[in-house]
């Protein structure tokens, strides 16, 4: 009776060990955390009959076992993510290259044009620079002249200006930009200029000053009526040559005291043709008036058609006096003379 009992035991102990194996491989954990802030992984694992659960913690980085009595297999780093943390801003750099600032160009539209010292009329004359001149401007003054970069003043009315572009180097890795070819007719100061001796060339350079010519004027009608200025604007604007200019004024208007020069301030005579001479003639307001249209009736049609010398002028001027261009370049010499010129 014993010898059967015995293996029927030794199977229900058998059954109850394969029970109680199986019943602990295969155990499902439910637990769950009650704190609303951690987030939990569960990895289920089979490494070993023993259940394993794993957290990521939040303070220390890593995985940690929370699990009584479970046997910790390792420890795995994990990098902390936040939502919150911005990721870094790629940013574009732009280079700018810095632009050299150039002075304005002008460019000198009068025929001669009288650099002076100051910006104003009467002021000390220390060059003369010829049309087509490029000046470096680097100031304009509230009375309209220039001021040129080295030194001295051009009036404003007898030079236009002209915007010379940049010259970019689209190679180069940055931008960089190439200032303008350097401007080599730009004038130098100089001393004080003698007035050049008269020719029968009309369109030339005097080299006389305002004070020049009130020496000239002393003791005719014709001083005292600032007329000294206009003359030089005429050989500035027009290229016409103040000795010139004054000698005719001298002849036509008899030093000033003529009728036309007194009641209609006319010093040349102009329009003074046909049986009513006197009433042909233009009247002016003043007789710096009278100086400007000669100026501009000269260079539009005489000079500007070819009429070039004292002697070509005489003949579409004055055709009825052959001895005109004579008498012009008679007191052009005489009125040097008074500068005492050596």
């Amino acid at each position: 009776m014993r010898k059967k009992l015995m293996p029927r035991v030794f199977v229900y102990l058998l059954g109850v060990a394969v029970l109680l194996t199986l019943g602990l491989r295969f155990q499902v954990s439910s637990t769950k955390d009650d704190s609303p802030s951690t987030q939990d992984l569960y990895l289920q694992q089979s490494l070993s009959p023993i259940s394993t659960r794993f957290i990521l913690s939040p303070k220390s980085g890593k995985i940690a076992d929370v699990m009584k009595g479970t046997q910790v297999v390792g420890e795995i780093l994990a990098e902390p993510q936040s939502a919150s943390t911005p990721k870094p801003k790629q940013v574009n750099e732009v280079h700018i290259a810095a632009v050299p600032k150039v002075a304005n160009t002008y460019e000198v539209t009068s025929y001669y044009l009288n650099v002076r010292a100051n910006a104003y009329n009467k002021s000390k004359i220390i060059n003369v620079i010829k049309k087509g001149t490029l000046l470096e401007i680097t100031e304009t003054t509230k009375n309209g002249w220039l001021r040129i970069k080295g030194g001295g003043y051009v009036h404003g009315d007898y030079a236009k200006a002209i915007a010379p572009e940049p010259i970019v180097d689209q190679n180069a890795e940055d931008l960089q930009v190439i200032a303008p070819t350097e401007i080599v007719d730009t004038i130098e100061s100089s001393g004080s200029q003698e007035p050049d001796q008269p020719t029968s060339a009309v369109r030339t350079e005097s080299g006389l000053s305002e004070a020049d010519i009130a020496l000239i004027f002393d003791g005719t009608a014709l001083a005292g009526n600032g007329l000294e200025e206009t003359i030089l604007e005429v050989e500035e604007q027009y290229g016409i040559n103040a000795f010139f200019t004054i000698a005719v004024m001298k002849l036509e208007s008899g030093n000033g005291s003529s009728r036309l020069a007194k009641n209609k301030n006319n010093l040349f005579g102009l329009n003074a043709s046909g049986d009513n001479a006197h009433k042909n003639a233009y009247s002016f307001e003043t007789k710096g008036d009278s100086v400007r249209k000669f100026g501009q009736l000269l260079s539009k049609n005489y000079v500007g058609k070819g009429y070039t010398t004292v002697e070509k002028i005489a003949t579409k001027y004055c055709p009825v006096n052959s001895k005109w261009s004579g008498l012009v370049k008679n007191i052009m010499q005489k009125d040097y003379g008074k500068l005492g010129v050596i």
